[in-house]
């Protein structure tokens, strides 16, 4: 609390008063030390309103820093510490700002010798202050790095929800010109599927092979090359042939070793098929064999006896996004 004009008013009287009672010397001794006194007492106010002054700027800072980490649309775990941080930081301020006032009034009430000794005091919490507030600085720069590493992953996340909406529906399209293309076969003996991302295209052996056989029929051939023209123009599409058969061994003596090799020999007549009758890449075309351990029904063996093409984006685009 800083002394009134009234009461150095006072004061100066009492010095007055004082001095009509004792010799000319005293009086002046008493005066100077009255003067010292107050040009202290004066050095002290101005430095406490230095001290306030430079409070209120660090809390307005601080209120910023917290108004801006508020606005944050993710909290990730850096950016939750270093709000912890900055709280605590404020804290301490706070309780700095409180010790500060404590020795102001203490100031005004001790003996010189007291008083010189809280004027030390006050000019390391002035320092240790200053210390804080560029610690602050640091915490605030700090959050600004993390709001622009938030801001350049959500518009990366924006571009591959993009990318990814687009493949959809390139996909959604291409199933339902597949669909419009095998019309005439659909429900006797094959399918077509979008799931996952993929579109599945089932074809069961009766529609494609005799029995025990690898050697595409001509309805079989027929479908296809259907499949074939309406896919060869997808620069995009991965295509991937697979066989499958039944849990049935393969009899002794038959042109084929077991499930395996006749699930592979069936999918490869598939893939030569689909490139004799269109401009497919053959990069882009893989044959598998699954043989028997992929049944689709295990209480229908006829379904089982399948050749699936799936057809799948080219996802390296994709990829390049994520590991950006």
């Amino acid at each position: 609390m800083r002394p009134s004009s009234r009461s150095i008013t006072a004061v100066v009287l009492l010095i007055v008063l004082f001095t009509a009672c004792v010799p000319a010397r005293q009086y002046e001794e008493a005066e100077a030390r009255a003067k010292a006194m107050q040009g202290e007492v004066d050095a002290a106010n101005a430095k406490a309103r230095d001290a306030e002054t430079s409070m209120a700027e660090m809390s307005a800072r601080l209120a910023e820093l917290e108004k801006r980490t508020s606005e944050l649309q993710r909290d990730t775990t850096v950016m939750g510490t270093s709000l912890r941080n900055m709280t605590r930081q404020y804290d301490k301020i706070d309780a700095l700002n409180d010790e500060l006032l404590d020795k102001y009034n203490l100031l005004l009430a001790g003996d010189r010798s007291e008083n010189r000794k809280l004027l030390t005091d006050l000019e390391a919490a002035r320092l240790n202050l200053m210390n804080k507030e560029d610690s602050v600085d640091a915490l605030a720069s700090h959050l600004a790095e993390k709001e622009t590493l938030l801001a350049d992953r959500e518009a990366k996340l924006a571009q591959l929800q993009a990318e990814i909406a687009e493949k959809d529906a390139a996909m959604k399209a291409l199933k339902e010109r597949v669909s419009a293309a095998l019309t005439g076969f659909e429900g006797k003996g094959l399918t077509v599927e979008q799931r996952n991302g993929r579109i599945y295209v089932s074809m069961e052996n009766k529609l494609l092979f005799p029995s025990g056989s690898a050697a595409v029929d001509a309805k079989g051939r027929e479908a296809i090359t259907k499949l074939a023209q309406a896919i060869q123009d997808e620069k995009d599409l991965n295509i991937m042939v697979e066989g499958h058969t039944d849990t049935d061994k393969v009899q002794p003596g038959a042109a084929y070793k077991d499930n395996w090799d006749l699930s592979v020999m069936r999918a490869t007549s598939v893939v030569r098929i689909l490139q004799e009758g269109s401009r497919i890449d053959p990069v882009r075309v893989t044959a598998a064999g699954r043989g028997e351990y992929i049944p689709v029904d295990r209480a229908d063996k006829s379904k089982n006896r399948r050749i699936e093409v799936i057809l799948s984006p080219d996802l390296k685009e994709l990829y390049k996004l994520v590991k950006e």
